[in-house]
């Protein structure tokens, strides 16, 4: 029998990428503000706990992708689905004996860090000013997130932490760059931190089947970028990811 994924944020554009990737060979079901169609879908407000529970019921695994992303959002809004919104997630797949729970955090965890050179001249695509190589930002450096938004993804990152260390709950948190409808770079700092649709698709994919030993994680997830600073070493390592697509292959 497949096992049976629960997806929250479907109707988004990376849930669609997801979907798309992941339907032929697991059993899907959605937990969403709308309905998803051709999918089982159990809409809910994720800040109430009791309302979104049987969403949960006989889940092998949550890719929870649901957020309010950018800056454009009031603190009340981040608060009631980034945070209240993530800790009921996590906490009503305890709840529900849910395996693993694979949380889309996101580089922006650390996109503070181009504030400094060598990253400032990178991301403004000064290439003239960038040295020879640069260190690699990697999951186990402080973060430093560059907004609200990216703050509240860290605190994602620490109570999944809290879960996997006290409960026994996989949780696997996915740092993913810069991923556009255009599916191509746009802006000059894209060329380091774009993500392209099929590389996020592959990433989610392998979270969801990582050994059963990985239990708590952070992963880079972005293309195979010329210049990009976000370590790719450790998921390929662990998860065994391979980008397929470079952001250099779109320079005009």
């Amino acid at each position: 029998m497949a096992q049976r994924v629960l997806v929250t944020g479907m109707s988004g554009l990376i849930g669609g990428v997801v979907r798309a990737e992941l339907e032929s060979d697991y059993e899907l079901s959605a937990l969403n503000r709308s309905d998803v169609p051709g999918i089982t879908t159990l809409r809910g407000d994720l800040a109430d706990l009791e309302a979104i529970r049987p969403a949960f019921e006989g889940q092998d695994v949550v890719v929870h992708l649901a957020a309010k992303s950018g800056e454009a959002f009031t603190w009340e809004e981040f608060r009631d689905t980034n945070l209240v919104g993530t800790y009921n997630v996590l906490e009503a797949a305890r709840e529900a004996g849910v395996k693993r729970v694979v949380y889309a955090s996101s580089g922006a965890t650390v996109s503070g860090w181009e504030s400094e050179e060598p990253y400032k001249a990178i991301v403004e695509a000064r290439y003239d000013d960038v040295p020879d190589s640069w260190p690699i930002i990697t999951h186990t450096m402080a973060t430093r997130p560059s907004g609200i938004y990216a703050s509240t993804k860290v605190w994602g990152e620490s109570i999944g932490r809290r879960f996997a260390d006290t409960f026994g709950i996989s949780v696997i948190c996915l740092r993913i760059g810069y991923v556009n409808a255009e599916n191509r770079p746009t802006h000059p700092r894209h060329y380091s931190v774009w993500c392209s649709q099929r590389d996020i698709a592959q990433m989610v994919a392998r979270a969801i089947a990582a050994p059963a030993e990985v239990g708590f994680d952070i992963f880079f997830v972005l293309s195979e970028n010329k210049w990009g600073y976000r370590d790719l070493e450790h998921p390929r390592q662990v998860l065994g990811f391979e980008p397929r697509d470079r952001a250099e292959d779109h320079r005009q």
